[in-house]
């Protein structure tokens, strides 16, 4: 097995399935810093979230990622801008399958999240799919792809059904003690 590959694997199975359930938003930060590709400041990320390859994953400044969520690098990167609201139990796929491959072969893209990007409870980000300033991904909505900025998404898969106010200033300082 190629060691770079190997040490991977084990950085991954440790935050995975230890180090996110501490309940210490500290620990995890330092950890994070180390294992993924970046690390804003001022991110946090709540206990039990996974990630799949943690060196294709850019979080940027104040980006909150809520307990529970996927977020999966293996291949392709995710990055998010700042002031970015993840909610709980959401995943943001860069990889998967072409259903019409004879045999079964990988189809993926990277996941690129602009600034003030507010992805509610449940959603899922597709492959290849980019979200621009300021959307809003609603509860359980399924995007499959790209999105304008300033759009709110809901429904599977995802459409348009409205658009934000584009005047945001606000900085996310989520970061309580013990998620």
């Amino acid at each position: 097995m190629n060691p770079r590959l190997w040490a991977g694997s084990i950085l991954s199975y440790g935050y995975n399935f230890h180090v996110s359930n501490i309940p210490s938003r500290q620990i995890r930060s330092i950890y994070l810093r180390a294992y993924l590709g970046g690390y804003g400041d001022g991110a946090a990320v709540q206990m039990g979230c996974r990630f799949l390859n943690g060196k294709k994953v850019f979080l940027g400044d104040r980006t909150v990622i809520n307990f529970s969520c996927l977020l999966d690098g293996r291949k392709y990167e995710i990055r998010t801008g700042h002031d970015v609201s993840i909610g709980p139990e959401a995943t943001i796929l860069t990889l998967g399958h072409d259903p019409q491959s004879a045999d079964f072969s990988d189809r993926g893209g990277d996941v690129l999240i602009g600034s003030y990007v507010w992805i509610a409870y449940r959603a899922i980000i597709l492959p290849g799919v980019t979200l621009g300033d300021g959307v809003v991904v609603a509860a359980g909505a399924v995007v499959t792809r790209s999105c304008e900025p300033f759009s709110i998404v809901a429904g599977c898969p995802a459409k348009v059904i409205g658009y934000r106010n584009p005047d945001l200033t606000y900085r996310l300082e989520y970061a309580p003690w013990l998620l």
